[in-house]
């Protein structure tokens, strides 16, 4: 039987400004049959997009070709449509105006009356039909989404092309968009072809994985077969025998592939001098002597903390009742669904954020202004473009390490930078960097500060699987040598357990606060292999999943 799509030895290389060549694909075989659901995972540029952008006809080959039905493909057509990461509307048309646009350039047989009953069907199938005549700046980031695969339907394409399209959301928005494009592929019986960066997704939409091993020259490597019986629900999965055997199957295949790829050249030719940065605002010494019996095991301490703000209609709670005590050198999960408040607390903890009620006292000190000695990871890197990589970390060193050399100042960047694996690009401008790049970046300048409080907000989100669980590998191993106290605001299940001595879960918003407390009784230093083979890793999961999935569909899942 012929299949609806066919690659065959499809390669593409690109040329830089200096005449330098990087071949991206190589020799691309694939075979995916009609109505088959398969999704792709690979590299950070291994080529995904590129990938994808080809078989939809937005990039043409260098070599090998495309068929579709066994008639080869030359450019875009009706019978691919595409859903891109970002979602691509125009912001002065409607829900309905967005999707009209689509159907008018590709259905032009069809009367008006025709074309309008399809753009409603395609709309009310994402489940938007009550916001047909909203734009797009009133809607959600998942809501645009939705406009975006409503669009893509709606050109009634043969083979749905879906590139990373949930990756940027928040887990509970993804959840129901996971469970939108499943529903499509039950009911529209539609090929789709998804790009992700998320493992569990693939097994959850997918009847087969395929990997696209690393750039340069990248191509298929293996494709997992998923034998799981439909329908698949989230937290029933977790404690399937079968998903957990291929999972860890997939994991540990990428995790080798990643294996490879680590350049450690470099990584411990710095040693870090003995040197202390200074601490700015220190409360008097009679009053650090007095606190000093107690801050192993008080060091942080969140009381009654409580955020409000104004709005229209009055003042909205955001955060109340929150309490937490930490021990020096713990490192916390925060997790919950979006709304919920974690990124406010975590703005409170670094003194980014007024506190309305309560406090946070960090090593016996109030929290009431940002400082050094609160280092901050946010998702979207903060690097000023124009400096190298070692500039970025230098600024930082420089303030807080005012009465050591210069040597001393340069072997701390040197040291933090060689640590999260960019010996060789300590001279690269961040302009210049990938997004991974650029997170290790902020890692090691957060690390080089020496703080009392690591604060991490969702710094792997933006990321790719593999780059995502690279840079954990990152995080932990200096985390060993730093023991820094850590708080990590995260939306991935496993990376909270992953990282963690303790996941605290929050309730929804607004009025949030902590619903449960896990201690998470794993050895240290962790690995992720041996992790996803210890046998109470599932039964956190599981626990951590059951308490998202009550609030999620659960009388307070309305508020989030």
């Amino acid at each position: 039987m012929t299949p609806i799509l066919r690659l065959q030895n499809v390669s593409k290389a690109y040329v830089d400004g200096t005449g330098s060549t990087t071949e991206v694909l190589d020799g691309i075989n694939l075979d995916v049959a009609e109505g088959e659901f398969i999704a792709i995972l690979g590299f950070s540029g291994s080529g995904k997009t590129t990938l994808i952008s080809t078989i939809a006809g937005l990039i043409e080959p260098d070599s090998g070709e495309i068929l579709v039905k066994g008639v080869p493909c030359k450019g875009p057509g009706a019978d691919r449509g595409l859903v891109f990461q970002s979602y691509s509307l125009f912001p002065w048309l409607t829900v309905e105006g967005n999707v009209r646009l689509a159907v008018e350039a590709v259905h032009k047989n069809l009367s008006r009356a025709e074309q309008a009953a399809l753009v409603k069907e395609k709309v009310e199938l994402v489940g938007l039909g009550h916001a047909m005549d909203r734009k797009p700046a009133q809607l959600s980031g998942g809501m645009r989404q939705r406009v975006a695969v409503a669009r893509a339907l709606a050109m009634k394409p043969e083979i749905l092309l879906l590139d990373e399209p949930l990756s940027a959301l928040d887990a509970l928005t993804r959840a129901k968009l996971q469970d939108e494009i499943d529903r499509i592929r039950a009911e529209e019986k539609r090929t789709i072809i998804l790009i992700t960066n998320d493992v569990d997704e693939a097994l959850l939409l997918a009847d087969r994985v395929a990997v696209l091993e690393p750039a340069p020259r990248a191509r298929i490597g293996r494709i997992f077969d998923v034998t799981i019986a439909r329908p698949r629900e989230r937290t029933a999965l977790n404690h399937d025998a079968r998903y957990q055997g291929l999972r860890n199957q997939i994991v540990q295949y990428l995790g080798g592939l990643n294996a490879h790829q680590k350049d450690a050249a470099g990584a411990d030719s710095v040693t870090l001098p003995d040197v202390t940065p200074i601490t700015l605002l220190a409360p008097p010494k009679a009053y650090q002597d007095a606190a000093r019996t107690n801050m192993e095991r008080r060091f942080l301490e969140f009381f009654n903390l409580k955020k409000v703000y104004p709005t229209p209609k009055g003042p909205l709670t955001v955060v109340t009742d929150f309490n937490l005590l930490m021990n020096k050198g713990e490192f916390i999960s925060l997790i919950g669904h979006s709304g919920c408040g974690k990124s406010t607390v975590l703005s409170m903890a670094a003194g980014l954020n007024a506190i309305s009620g309560g406090g946070i006292i960090l090593d016996g000190r109030e929290v009431d202004v940002a400082g050094p000695d609160k280092a901050v990871v946010f998702q979207a890197p903060s690097l000023m473009p124009w400096l190298t990589a070692r500039q970025n970390v230098s600024i930082g060193v420089e303030r807080v390490y005012p009465h050591t050399s210069r040597a001393e100042r340069s072997d701390i960047v040197e040291y933090y930078l060689s640590r999260v694996g960019l010996g060789d690009a300590m001279d690269k401008l961040a302009a210049d960097m990938s997004n991974g790049m650029r997170q290790r970046v902020g890692i090691a300048r957060a690390f080089a500060l020496s703080p009392k409080l690591l604060l991490l907000d969702e710094p792997f989100g933006m990321l790719d699987s593999l780059t995502r669980w690279d840079l954990q590998d990152v995080l932990m191993e200096v985390w060993e040598r730093t023991k820094v106290t850590a708080v990590c605001v995260t939306h991935d299940v496993d990376e909270a357990i992953l990282l963690a001595d303790k996941v605290v879960m929050m309730t929804n918003g607004p009025q949030a606060t902590i619903g449960k407390i896990l201690e998470v009784d794993l050895p240290r230093p962790r690995d992720r292999k041996a992790l996803l083979e210890h046998p109470k890793f599932y039964a956190y999961r599981e626990e951590v999943l059951q308490f998202l999935a009550d609030y999620e569909h659960g009388v307070q899942a309305d508020a989030a």
